[in-house]
């Protein structure tokens, strides 16, 4: 493949379609069940504005009423609420010279394609872990700490022994606990790597081997999903709990978006081609809204912006969240 230049094996509107497909296909969140993609949301992903509105009916609460002749029942109301999720906007380009050896190979467009998805796949993953900082963290208002998720988190480092501190069987059911019964949705959980050893080593972690599907670990029939992302603050760890369908994925595709380009720089030596891959998506957790108190640019929020706790805002009942943050030390 002397010679071979990006033109000559990329096209645009087939290498982005796979680009998602496979990304999907490989990710452990969505494998795990946690993410859920569908088209509503790719329709919602692909619109102009900044963030989406997504309207819902609160469920229907008290209690019902006893017959009695002649006597009228009493008028009640369904009352709505209103879900908001952010649409991000997310970039990377690279040079030839990073995909040289990937351009030597039997299938260049195959292995480059390998090559980004993988990269979307770490990316979205760091993306998912900022949102959660932002929705699990606490901000100071009026000499107050105000933690807008706290019916969701289980802090045990604040026991009174060192033992109580450290995470184990049972303290990981007490975490399950905080959805009460809607725990049984819980699929997956994401935690550091240096909690997944700890637990290992305790033998506490099982390994699966289906016949149609790469290995994987569980713990207490959870998923694990290992990211060094997840939060270490002075011997704390934060280890999260999802339920099914917890995060919404949306792939968008907006008119006028072009998510995959080549140029070439034919001034530069012998000349140096350059991929551009862009991606326009929701990664939204189901029942928290997105508020944009604290966004500085129109075009939507930095990684970082996502961790700031006043960007968010629960609006549905602590139990119809299928997230849940735990907090613990390890041995």
């Amino acid at each position: 493949m002397l010679g071979t230049k990006l033109l000559d094996v990329i096209v645009p509107e087939l290498f982005n379609p796979y680009i998602i497909n496979q990304s999907m296909e490989k990710s452990a969140l969505y494998r795990s069940g946690i993410v859920i993609n569908n088209s509503e949301f790719d329709k919602l992903a692909s619109q102009a504005a900044p963030t989406v509105n997504m309207p819902f009916y609160e469920d229907l609460t008290g209690e019902s009423e006893q017959i009695i002749e002649n006597e009228d029942l009493e008028d009640n109301k369904i009352t709505s609420n209103k879900d908001i999720a952010v649409i991000i906007r997310r970039a990377k380009m690279w040079s030839a010279t990073d995909l040289s050896a990937a351009l030597s190979g039997k299938d260049p467009m195959g292995a480059i394609a390998t090559l980004v998805s993988n990269f979307w796949i770490r990316d979205m993953q760091k993306e998912l872990i900022a949102i959660l900082k932002g929705i699990f963290g606490n901000y100071t208002e009026d000499s107050n700490t105000i933690t807008p998720l706290k019916s969701n988190l289980l802090d045990i480092t604040t026991a009174s022994s060192a033992a109580a501190k450290i995470i184990n069987a049972s303290s990981f059911i007490d975490a399950q606990q905080l959805l009460g019964d809607a725990q049984a949705q819980l699929t997956g959980v994401v935690m550091h790597s240096a909690t997944w050893s700890y637990l290992k080593k305790q033998e506490l972690i099982e390994t699966v081997n289906p016949s149609v599907d790469t290995s994987f670990d569980t713990y207490q029939g959870k998923r694990v999903i290992i990211d060094d992302g997840c939060p270490v603050e002075n011997g704390v760890y934060t280890t999260f709990l999802f339920g099914q369908g917890a995060i919404a994925l949306g792939n968008g595709n907006p008119e006028g978006f072009v998510a995959t380009e080549i140029d070439r720089n034919k001034k530069k030596g012998s000349g140096v081609d350059y991929l551009i891959n862009r991606k326009t998506y929701i990664l939204h957790p189901r029942g928290i809204s997105f508020t944009g108190n604290e966004v500085q640019k129109q075009e939507g929020p930095s990684r970082i912006e996502l961790t700031n706790t006043k960007n968010w805002k629960p609006v549905y009942e602590p139990k119809q969240i299928r997230i849940v943050a735990f907090k613990h030390k390890i041995g």
